[in-house]
């Protein structure tokens, strides 16, 4: 069995796993899951997250404000979201989910592009790496972070070009592959993925989002992380081992985790 993996984007308080969030980490456990990353995406959740890391030293927050989750902000007076992000950022291994988002639920653009901004500066004043997310926005992401020198952080759920995702490791990004990678009808993530230089990519299951194909319709969870692995093994023509733990290191470096 596959040991040391690092699932690293899993929203793990969404209360999709309230009844039987025990058993979801019992089951990520014994398919050799090691830790979870846990993006804060909804400022009104950051309190949650915040005390669910708490519970377990595997487990570790990042909170930041998503472009689908805006309104509360752009609404308040003042800096006083800053502030709060500020305090929770104490405890934080990134800062993050952050980024750009072109659907209909998203926040008006102008909005998303103020506040992208002020978290990045944020997250460069603290010296944290950045979890970003794009939804048909990839290259309209990149354009904004290449003036940023010395960016670190991660594109996660990539579903960008060769081009875009080489932009992306200039500028100083990880890419984030997870259950679409699964999907055979992924053909250019899929060639994508067999390409990318080793300790490029992270592994990740957006949980309870984002199911592989063998769970395609049902809640997500971090043990499926293993579907990814093994995609991606098959894609590289390497085993699912050293994919784990070339990815676990990657995952270590990026936000600094402590051997849990």
């Amino acid at each position: 069995m596959v040991q040391g993996i690092i699932d690293s984007h899993c929203h793990f308080d969404a209360p999709a796993f309230a009844p039987d969030r025990a058993q979801v980490w019992n089951r990520a456990v014994a398919a050799g899951v090691d830790a979870l990353i846990l993006p804060g995406y909804d400022p009104r959740h950051w309190q949650r997250l915040a005390q669910l890391a708490a519970t377990n030293t595997a487990w570790f927050a990042a909170f930041g404000a998503h472009p689908c989750y805006l309104a509360d902000l752009y609404r308040s007076p003042g800096q006083s979201w800053e502030q709060r992000l500020r305090r929770y950022l104490r405890t934080a291994v990134a800062l993050g989910e952050i980024g750009l988002d072109r659907g209909p639920d998203a926040s008006p653009w102008a909005i998303q592009l103020d506040f992208l901004h002020r978290q990045l500066d944020l997250a460069e004043e603290l010296g944290l790496p950045v979890i970003l997310h794009a939804r048909r926005s990839t290259e309209d992401l990149l354009q904004n972070l290449r003036h940023r020198s010395g960016l670190r952080g991660v594109l996660h759920s990539f579903s960008g070009s060769w081009v875009q995702a080489q932009k992306a490791l200039d500028i100083g990004l990880y890419i984030g592959l997870g259950g679409a990678l699964t999907h055979p009808r992924a053909q250019r993530l899929r060639a994508l993925a067999a390409r990318l230089p080793e300790g490029s990519f992270l592994v990740e299951t957006d949980a309870p989002w984002q199911a592989p194909a063998d769970g395609l319709g049902q809640r997500n969870e971090p043990a499926r992380i293993v579907s990814v692995l093994a995609t991606l093994a098959a894609l590289r023509d390497t085993d699912m081992d050293s994919l784990a733990a070339i990815t676990a290191a990657a995952t270590r470096s990026l936000f600094s985790l402590p051997d849990v």
